[in-house]
């Protein structure tokens, strides 16, 4: 179960410097590996948006100028290996993970919410986006019996709306 997507608790002493290790890493891909790629949203940067710790590790929303994910930081032993998937609760909603690794990092496990990311206007209707998912996520995994979750391209489409490029 993934509790920090449901609980939104921070403990920043902890969540800080993996968050950061994670940001870098993804950092360092934009400017090498996929630097100058049509793919890439010029109006994007990475950002680690709502991540909270619980007892399976930290959880939240990576934005990159390629894509969006739902992103969990195990603790221990519990990390995937690299493309095995598993699913996760996430709220009241199932969500298939892949496990992936990086240096600096190490294993994550990875959920895509969208890609590309040319219907965002700018950062700030990215963040807003996610920031939105986690708080549906959130509200429903608080819930005694969660609400069903509308589709991931749902959930886009309409939350997405105000910052969709003309």
């Amino acid at each position: 179960m993934m509790a920090a997507f449901a609980t939104g608790r921070r403990e920043a002493a902890h969540v800080a410097p993996r968050v950061a290790a994670l940001v870098r890493a993804f950092e360092e891909v934009a400017a090498t590996r996929m630097a100058g790629l049509p793919v890439m949203h010029p109006q994007l940067r990475v950002e680690a948006v709502g991540f909270a710790r619980d007892e399976d590790g930290l959880g939240g929303v990576l934005i990159t100028p390629w894509f969006m994910n739902l992103v969990c930081l195990p603790d221990g032993g519990d990390a995937l290996a690299v493309g095995a998937a598993r699913e996760r609760r996430v709220g009241g909603e199932a969500f298939g993970f892949i496990g992936a690794e990086m240096p600096g990092v190490g294993r994550f496990e990875a959920c895509s919410l969208c890609s590309p990311m040319f219907h965002f206007a700018d950062q700030d209707a990215a963040r807003a986006t996610a920031q939105a998912v986690l708080d549906l996520l959130r509200k429903s995994g608080t819930a005694a019996e969660a609400p069903a979750m509308p589709s991931r391209r749902a959930l886009f489409l309409g939350r997405a709306g105000a910052g969709r490029a003309p």
